[in-house]
């Protein structure tokens, strides 16, 4: 091996993963590993990235096989786990954190969203549950919001596809798309069900806000191609069959996940499993092992 230090860059979050006997301890093999990462990780030699806000959203649907939950295949020459089967998600930004936006949003208030996810800036719990909202329109077409009682105007799906260009395109922000479309959030159908933190050895870092959202059966997504390749509704049950046949590309959160909803019978029974159940922070180590790199997940997953 070279004595060169690895490129400061270099990231295991496309790296394939696979199931082994332990569902809480996943493999990266050694022929998937970028150059130089497997050194990093054995001399602990680096300084964790800082992390950034981000946040994720399961649609779930009922169906006659049992519940469904949309999953999104993420374009190969994506700068973060490429190729990789996920939920809808991404980062924060600036608009998010708009409180403006609580005026159309039905649901918990911004200090029981403080409450449930552990923080103590009302503002920075809004956020989160706002860019749940957000990204899931941009990446699938499937708006989180009703028709405000007092609507005169509310338009039809053909422009709600145009306002959502022009969301991607940064040309109005979801506040306006609410608004001038005489909408709510639906902030009501929205669950906190996990918080993820990417290991600190990868140098792009998240900490990652996950959400449960109820949508109707018939709920049709239409992936934003720049980020998206392809979508699928799948029982939880039948995509972790397909990541163990390795048929599936998913990284650890999104296998985890996926556990905790196989079993159950419909939607209404998932959120009620998990409405009160606590949300530990969850950051998985990555550790060294005779045919490549282990990511292990810690007790705070195992409960």
């Amino acid at each position: 091996m070279s004595d060169s230090p690895p490129p400061p860059r270099q990231s295991a979050a496309s790296a394939a993963r696979r199931a082994t006997d332990d569902p809480h301890v996943f493999l990266i093999p050694r022929e998937a590993l970028p150059a130089g990462f497997e050194d990093k990780v054995a001399a602990g030699a680096f300084t964790p990235a800082a992390t950034r806000p981000a946040a994720t959203v399961l649609l779930v649907r009922d169906s006659a096989d049992g519940p469904e939950v949309l999953l999104l295949r993420r374009h190969g020459r994506s700068g973060f786990a490429a190729g990789a089967w996920v939920f809808p998600g991404g980062v924060v930004d600036g608009g998010d954190q708009d409180l403006a936006l609580v005026e159309r949003m039905d649901g918990p208030t911004p200090m029981q969203w403080a409450e449930r996810l552990g923080l103590p800036d009302p503002a920075d719990a809004v956020s989160f549950v706002v860019a749940a909202v957000r990204e899931a329109f941009e990446e699938t077409g499937i708006l989180l919001a009703r028709v405000a009682d007092d609507a005169t105007n509310p338009g039809g799906q053909e422009g709600l596809e145009i306002a959502r260009r022009a969301l991607l395109a940064q040309v109005v922000d979801l506040r306006q798309v609410i608004v001038t479309r005489s909408l709510r959030i639906m902030g009501d159908r929205l669950l906190y069900l996990a918080h993820w933190i990417t290991p600190e050895p990868e140098p792009r870092r998240y900490d990652t806000r996950f959400f449960l959202a109820r949508v109707e059966p018939g709920a049709v997504c239409t992936p934003h191609e720049a980020e998206m390749t392809e979508s699928v509704w799948l029982t939880a049950r039948g995509a972790l069959h397909f990541f163990e046949s390795g048929s599936l590309k998913m990284l650890p959160p999104t296998v985890h996940t996926l556990r905790r909803l196989a079993g159950y019978a419909s939607v209404d029974a998932i959120f009620a499993a998990v409405a009160d159940a606590p949300v530990p922070a969850i950051m998985p180590v990555m550790r060294v092992v005779s045919d490549g790199v282990a990511i292990v997940l810690p007790d705070e997953a195992r409960e």
